[in-house]
């Protein structure tokens, strides 16, 4: 699959296609633990996010795949065995197209284009140091797309567990999806569910699932890493209003 951490395109032992992400990547071994924390907590918030599951690849499926392998630099090293991180592809891929591209006319065929102010909540809370990551498909008997949210890898800054904010990150790069935003109430209800609804102690339930290998055991870093998540709730509004007066500009319609 495209992108740097080199993820491949499995089915799993239940009929599911997976997006696998392995330990091993050349990102971060973090970016496995913070996409399931992240897409967990965002599916909390209410967004439409693939399901996750840790992923176990054995090792001699591995020494007989020649494409489980992970180039670094010009050489390229196999896959390592064990527990990865999966997200599940929408669908069985022969029947269904996922693309990270639609024509501006099509955007307006986005059931859920309004979802896209949600994942802002969601990226300025986690401090997403990429830009929003989606992908758009069409579910079998619908007409119009589904955007979806994916790669939550770069939230609390991939591997290096903080927050440097700054006004322009977790944002889409197409800000036709931000049209519908007219004030801080388009990015209702997501914005209550941080500040009010989601407490810490089901983050914590969250947390408690991920592999401790994806962290290097360092359970006090996760720990810390969960109470500075808890204290920036109040300061997603601010962020916010640091993007809108960005020189970006990416809501045009702010009244």
């Amino acid at each position: 699959m495209r992108g740097g951490a080199q993820s491949h395109l499995m089915r799993c032992d239940d009929g599911a296609y997976y997006i696998v992400k392995f330990q091993n990547n050349p990102q971060h071994i973090r970016v496995l633990a913070n996409e399931m924390l992240g897409t967990r907590i965002a599916g909390h918030l209410g967004l439409r996010v693939p399901k996750v599951e840790i992923v176990e690849v054995r090792r001699e499926l591995i020494e007989l795949t020649a494409e489980l392998v992970i180039q670094l630099g010009t050489g390229r090293t196999l896959c390592r065995a064990g527990r990865q991180f999966g997200s599940c592809y929408p669908g069985d891929p022969a029947q269904i197209a996922a693309y990270d591209f639609l024509p501006d006319e099509q955007m307006a065929h986005v059931e859920n284009l309004a979802d896209f102010a949600g994942m802002l909540v969601f990226d300025k809370w986690t401090c997403n140091t990429n830009g929003r990551q989606a992908i758009f498909f069409l579910e079998p008997g619908r007409s119009r797309y589904q955007a979806m949210a994916i790669d939550q890898g770069f939230c609390f800054n991939a591997g290096e567990w903080n927050f440097p904010d700054a006004p322009l990150r977790g944002l889409y790069n197409r800000h036709v999806v931000y049209r519908h935003v007219t004030g801080m109430d388009s990015f209702e209800p997501w914005l209550s569910r941080v500040e009010e609804r989601l407490s810490t102690a089901q983050i914590g339930e969250m947390a408690a699932a991920i592999p401790p290998e994806w962290y290097n055991d360092e359970y006090d870093r996760l720990e810390e890493l969960i109470r500075k998540l808890d204290q920036r709730r109040g300061r997603v509004r601010e962020l916010i209003l640091s993007a809108r007066d960005s020189g970006r500009q990416p809501f045009p319609n702010w009244k």
